[in-house]
């Protein structure tokens, strides 16, 4: 008769280990459901404002209330500018910077790092292409809708802070970093875009359609950057995250 213990198996990490990942899926990867909405998403609204839909003239009313507000040139532009920086590359980089730096010293695996140099080259990669692509200009840009100089679409800070806070708090999870820290991350990754993507479209530096796109790319490439993770990511830095190299 056994005494009704399981061991534990020698691969297995203990609980109390603070270095050890969390169980799988990894914390905040996209539901297909979402990934298939923000895929609907951003097809939709791209065809709609190229075709120079309904869309467009939504962003034309939204744009004229704001531009009534004259936040720019109020006391709360600076409130409301400093708002835009949670999606902000620079301020985010900062935040992984130290993040990444203590979970790859700490666990001695290069994984985080591997996952942030991935999440950031398909930003740049994706985003600028449908910058360049569809040649968009922001609201206050003088003369046509779009244009060759265009680069408002979508908005490059929500989807920042979609993909890049989302990395983030999948990190802070899976290596079971304190419940402030994980707090913390959680609405940042989950109300930041929302307050960065407000912020762009008040003080009329993106349209809402901008925003809205931001949002759903930012969603479609955190899904890519966990689906690499697994497929390869984990595996070429020889592990899964957390574990030693064989």
């Amino acid at each position: 008769m056994t005494s009704g213990v399981v061991r534990r198996g020698t691969g297995a990490p203990a609980d109390g280990d603070p270095s050890a990942p969390a169980p799988a899926p990894p914390a905040g990867r996209p539901s297909w459901w979402l990934l298939l909405t923000a895929l609907v998403v951003t097809v939709v609204v791209t065809v709609d404002l190229l075709s120079r839909g309904v869309l467009e003239r939504l962003d034309l009313e939204v744009s004229e209330v704001v531009s009534g507000w004259d936040l720019r040139d109020s006391p709360a532009y600076w409130p409301v500018w400093a708002v835009t920086q949670i999606g902000g590359r620079g301020t985010i980089l900062i935040v992984l910077t130290g993040l990444v730096g203590w979970l790859c010293v700490r666990g001695r695996t290069l994984v985080p790092l591997v996952r942030v140099l991935t999440a950031l080259a398909l930003l740049t990669v994706v985003v600028y292409a449908f910058k360049f692509g569809t040649g968009r200009t922001a609201p206050a840009y003088p003369g046509s809708f779009f244009h060759r100089d265009g680069a408002s679409y979508p908005s490059g800070h929500v989807a920042n802070a979609v993909l890049m806070w989302g990395v983030a708090r999948w990190q802070a999870a899976e290596y079971r970093l304190g419940p402030r820290v994980q707090r913390t991350l959680w609405w940042l990754a989950v109300v930041g875009p929302v307050a960065t993507g407000i912020a762009m479209v008040s003080l009329d530096f993106h349209w809402v359609t901008d925003a809205v796109v931001g949002a759903s790319v930012g969603v479609l490439l955190l899904g890519v950057v966990h689906a690499l993770d697994a497929v390869v990511l984990s595996r070429w830095a020889s592990a899964r995250a957390g574990r030693p190299p064989a």
